[in-house]
Parts: structure tokens; C-alpha cells; sequence
């Protein structure tokens, strides 16, 4: 017998140190609504389409390292914004409270970290020469 999982609704939930902090940060940068406030060690947010990220404050947290490090908590995911100016974009997040990687490997993109360690990266649809 053939089974196929049917799904209503997808969310995106992301570790962190203090939920509340990334809830602010994420509904900022991607202008989505704060939806569900921070208690309890939750907090999260949801686009105009439905799509929900929530954050979870887990006991010990440890951000990851990005690029890798052996040794060291890597990156289990990561999400890519694709925007129209990149360098605006960047801006903005930093002035949310992001941060420049270091370590950069495409000029169409730009590796950010957010304020709990996460990697994200703000692309452009042009192509790598």
C-alpha cells in the first residue's frame, strides 16, 4: 500500500536563545506579522500567505558556526531572501541587528548571520559570472 502524507501547512521553526529577539528581527526584516507572542518560550510570525516562523528557545543554546568548523555546531539550514537590491538589503539587516559573514563566496549573494548565530543569505536572481 502506497501512503502519501498530505500537508496542510508547512512552519519553519528555529532554535534559538531568546524567541522574543528573533520574532522582532524576522517581522522586521521580511515585514511580516508577529502573530503569536513571545511566552513561554515561543514566539513567532507568518507572512501575508500563511507561512509561519516560529522560534523556540532551547536550554543551552549554542549558535552555529558558519563556515564550518570542526568541532563546532554547524548549520542545519539556512534561509535565502531573495530581494531586488542587495546591498539595500544588507543594510537594512544590519541595521535590524545582523551581521556580515566573514566569510562571502558569491557577489550575487551575501551571507548574513542573525542575532542568534543563524546563517541567511540575501540573493538577487542574477546570475554567478
Amino acid at each position: 500500500m502506497k501512503t502519501k502524507l498530505k500537508v496542510n501547512k508547512i512552519n519553519v521553526v528555529i532554535d534559538c536563545q531568546d524567541a522574543g529577539v528573533m520574532a522582532d528581527f524576522y517581522s522586521k526584516l521580511l515585514d511580516w506579522e508577529w502573530t503569536h507572542p513571545h511566552a513561554n518560550g515561543w514566539a513567532a510570525i507568518t507572512s501575508p500567505d500563511g507561512t509561519v516562523y516560529a522560534f523556540q528557545e532551547v536550554e543551552d543554546y549554542q549558535p552555529p558556526v558558519w563556515p564550518w568548523e570542526k568541532g563546532k555546531q554547524g548549520q542545519m539550514l539556512h534561509l535565502d531572501f531573495y530581494v531586488d537590491n542587495l546591498e539595500e538589503a544588507v543594510q537594512y539587516a544590519v541595521k535590524l541587528g545582523a551581521k556580515q559573514a566573514d566569510t562571502q563566496y558569491f557577489r550575487t549573494s551575501t551571507t548574513m548571520i542573525d542575532p542568534a548565530g543563524h546563517p541567511f543569505c540575501l540573493d538577487t536572481e542574477e546570475e554567478e559570472v
